[in-house]
């Protein structure tokens, strides 16, 4: 995270930081990137103790363009009008289109630890006539506009255009207006048919005042107006608008010729991706926020963005995949390491400040929550499908001590999380039915090879047993690397024994997550034999010659908070 330490070095006086979202449709993960790139640059500019104002605002203004979000017989009527005048179709009482999909984005930002001093609504922005000074400016200097847009874009606008768009007193489109006079106090306005391909205009033209909300500047305008409205300093946009002739670079030279004030800084960010595929609002394609964060806690989803650097693209695709699971692996990974802990692989520089800006809280003692035991994820969502294991008894146990009333906080959140996860996203292999009556059928088909290795896995954990998915994991491989057999049918042997079928999730976890005698047991009938233990002697229990502890859990010492990490 030393870009925005680096940034909050770089200033000086009092910072604004804003960011602003049309709200087009159901708003996607992805488009979260941005708020929390804005959250931890203002953590980091309060950090130096610079007075920071967080700003956020909602284009809602800008005309419905996103027919594919539309209901049919809602396309001619509404496409082209102002967002904040469509209706809300969801009926949830909601007073325009733009209310009810920005109302749901935004209200994910209390949870994610984003706390703007200020929303503002363009539409309200504009009744009030603090874009009046901007819309009248625009349309003296309409030939220094038009300039710009000719030397930074090569977009060549006629002689007659001006930068405004009136809200049309006939049918009410915005979209589909255009200005071609101005009197000083009125403009000239045609609401055009053909203007553009996914509006029809109705033809009504006319004069009109422009102020007070009856019209609105041109995109790239109305985002230079509003760094002056509201005095931006900082202000982070995505890489499409921030190209070479872009939205960006168009309102920058916006802000300085015409406006006569120095633009904000930018940090472009990188999208979200989706299967390799950008997340679109207004195609109605990604995962929506409201429902991810049902799934992913605030501060792992705040580690989503934060890991890569802001110019760096995120591949993230949840459905049917381990990509929720590697989530809070990353971020356990981390903890560990910040709290002091070993831990496995390379990490990000400055993997510390990674940590601390995930976190939710930007006063919390980052060393005690680094500290906190987490559950491994994986381990926990098979967990929760087993009948009658007592979480947090076998949590506890894990940890070896009981559990602090804050890490029964996360505890909880992750039983809730690892639920949802089951239910919405994880792949079919991550949902189980362990099959306890008898050994399933389908073990018939368990070569010589495989039954062996069985029954020598069986011996092994007789002897000592793994206390921990980790544990479990290596030993299955010290087994079967002594065995000779391939890892594929060494693993498919277990769940064909206790699950009935050749794939499952992470073996050493679902071995992990049962109890000892049910794990022995199987194993030696899967084996084919079911001869005493070495260790124990004929009708011995085999949870106490393992060290379980009570309730069958496997007593757990000396376990790494980190998890198998």
């Amino acid at each position: 995270m030393d870009w925005a330490d680096e940034l909050a070095g770089s200033v000086q006086g009092p910072q604004v930081v804003n960011d602003s979202k049309t709200p087009s449709g159901t708003v996607h993960v992805g488009s979260l990137r941005g708020p929390v790139i804005l959250d931890v640059i203002a953590r980091a500019l309060r950090a130096r103790g610079l007075a920071t104002t967080l700003l956020y605002g909602v284009d809602d203004l800008d005309p419905m363009d996103a027919q594919a979000l539309l209901t049919p017989d809602a396309v001619d009527q509404e496409m082209g009008r102002p967002l904040a005048h469509v209706p809300d179709q969801a009926g949830d009482c909601h007073p325009s289109y733009a209310r009810h999909h920005a109302q749901a984005f935004i209200d994910t930002f209390a949870g994610l630890g984003i706390h703007p001093d200020r929303y503002y609504w363009m539409s309200e922005v504009y009744a009030t006539g603090a874009v009046d000074p901007y819309i009248r400016l625009a349309l003296e200097r309409a030939e220094l506009v038009r300039q710009i847009y000719r030397r930074v874009a090569n977009v060549q606008h006629p002689a007659d255009w001006h930068p405004l768009q009136v809200v049309c007193e006939a049918c009410g489109k915005v979209g589909t207006t255009i200005v071609t006079a101005w009197d000083g106090e009125r403009v000239y306005y045609e609401c055009r048919p053909h203007l553009v391909t996914w509006a029809r205009g109705c033809g009504a033209s006319g004069w009109t005042s422009p102020f007070g909300g009856r019209a609105k500047l041109g995109w790239n305008l109305e985002w230079a107006a509003q760094w002056s409205i509201f005095g931006v300093t900082i202000e982070p946009c995505g890489k499409d608008l921030s190209t070479a002739g872009g939205s960006r670079e168009r309102a920058d030279a916006i802000a300085r010729e015409v406006f006569e004030r120095e633009p904000p800084l930018n940090v472009p960010y990188e999208f979200l991706n989706i299967g390799g595929r950008k997340m679109s609002t207004s195609k109605g394609r990604g995962v929506a926020a409201h429902r991810i964060v049902e799934v992913v806690p605030p501060e792992q989803l705040r580690l989503l963005f934060l890991r890569p650097r802001p110019h760096q693209v995120i591949e993230f695709d949840p459905d049917g995949t381990d990509a929720i699971p590697r989530l809070f692996d990353e971020f356990d990974r981390l903890a560990a390491a910040t709290a002091g802990r070993e831990v496995k692989g390379e990490l990000p520089a400055g993997y510390e400040h990674v940590f601390r800006y995930s976190l939710l809280d930007p006063q919390a003692d980052v060393i005690a929550e680094a500290a906190a035991f987490r559950p491994e994820f994986a381990h926990l969502a098979l967990l929760v499908q087993i009948p009658g294991v007592d979480l947090a008894e076998r949590v506890a146990a894990e940890k070896g001590s009981p559990l602090t009333p804050r890490e029964v906080e996360l505890l909880e959140e992750r039983i809730r999380a690892a639920r949802a996860w089951l239910e919405s996203y994880a792949p079919e292999r991550a949902r189980i039915v362990v099959r306890r009556d008898a050994l399933p059928a389908e073990a018939a088909a368990l070569g010589e090879d495989q039954r062996l290795f069985l029954g020598a896995l069986a011996l092994s954990v007789e002897r000592s047993w793994p206390g921990t998915g980790g544990e479990w994991q290596e030993r299955i491989f010290t087994v079967l690397t002594e065995a000779a057999i391939p890892a594929g049918r060494a693993f498919g042997a277990i769940y064909l024994a206790f699950l009935g079928r050749t794939n499952g999730p992470r073996a050493g976890w679902l071995m992990a997550s049962l109890e000892p005698r049910f794990v022995i047991e199987r194993l030696r009938e899967a084996a084919g034999w079911a001869a005493p233990t070495e260790t124990t002697g004929p009708g011995a229990d085999p949870t106490v010659a393992s060290g379980a502890g009570q309730g069958g859990a496997p007593a757990v010492s000396n376990v790494s908070q980190g998890g198998d990490e």
